[in-house]
């Protein structure tokens, strides 16, 4: 009775913790799927950005990836939409980035002068007389 017990619990842990999830995961795919409409801009499961012209009667999209250049999709193959504001998040104006590289100095330990030291230096750099020579750079 107790081995019955422990299979059923066993059981059910390998549905909470794997079965359930992965229909969650597929259910959110699908209704992203079925959501796009022309004007979205994809991602396909290959990695090809771009914005959907239209759908067609066999239920495909069209997709400009370039000026004037349309490709013909699998509505399946699209792996999400990019949402625009992702887009803008990504893209950081010149003041922003002098800004940011403001705050993040580095300090000398953290900095590397390509004129100094190399990288194996760097590694084996001790008093220890029997540590390794540097490796020399190719």
């Amino acid at each position: 009775m107790a081995q019955l017990i422990l299979l059923l619990a066993m059981l059910v842990l390998l549905w909470a913790l794997l079965i359930r999830p992965q229909r969650a995961r597929q259910r959110q795919q699908q209704e992203v799927l079925s959501a796009v409409e022309p004007g979205d801009e994809i991602i396909t499961v290959g990695g090809l950005y771009g914005i959907v012209q239209e759908i067609d009667e066999e239920d495909d999209l069209i997709v400009e990836v370039a000026d004037a250049v349309h490709v013909r999709i699998a509505r399946r193959a699209v792996a999400g939409v990019v949402k625009p504001d992702e887009a803008e998040e990504d893209e950081e104006s010149p003041e922003e980035a002098a800004e940011h590289d403001a705050d993040h100095d580095e300090g000398p330990d953290e900095a590397f002068d390509e004129g100094s030291e190399t990288d194996s230096e760097l590694f084996v750099k001790d008093d220890d007389p029997e540590s390794p020579a540097p490796l020399e750079r190719r």
